[in-house]
């Protein structure tokens, strides 16, 4: 199956008229220290899009910040299942249902449609925060505010405290 990347993500964008261009830098953006690095932002405006399968049969994508980690029994609870009916999407969940590769999980223009999208509420303490551009140097700029808005996500408390 083929990856989806940065030419997808743009178009992604192009097509929500949101006039925002993807950023690609020369060094990796995979993890949220690389990309923080890069941009020169603060750790926690990095979004990290992470994917996960509820039940084995629903996927479900939680936008976190950077410097954050996602409690599973939190999510869980939000499926009203235990911890061990969440488990992380592996590669090739990644890459068949997001169609994007680990590292370069962009929070718009997936494969698929109808995956459930949660925004980690710590990310409303910055304005604007970055995302992944579909690639593992790829990364754009976006208002918290119209993250929510182009991704229906919904803020919920999936951190540990």
């Amino acid at each position: 199956m083929r990856a989806m990347g940065v030419h997808d993500v743009q178009a992604a964008l192009d097509r929500l008229r949101l006039d925002i261009e993807i950023i690609t830098f020369d060094r990796s953006t995979a993890t949220s220290q690389q990309a923080a690095d890069n941009v020169g932002c603060e750790l926690g405006q990095i979004v990290k899009s992470l994917g996960y399968m509820i039940n084995k049969t629903t996927p479900a994508l939680v936008l976190t910040s950077g410097d954050q980690t996602v409690d599973d029994r939190k999510l869980a609870a939000l499926y009203s299942v235990g911890r061990k009916r969440v488990r992380m999407m592996n590669a090739e969940q990644c890459l068949a249902i997001l169609g994007y590769r680990p590292g370069g999980v962009p929070p718009i223009g997936h494969r698929s449609s109808g995956i459930d999208l949660y925004l980690d509420e710590t990310l409303k303490r910055f304005e604007t925060v970055y995302a992944a551009g579909g690639g593992a140097s790829a990364i754009f700029p976006i208002s918290l505010d119209l993250l929510r808005e182009v991704t229906g996500a919904t803020f919920a408390d999936v951190v540990r405290s």
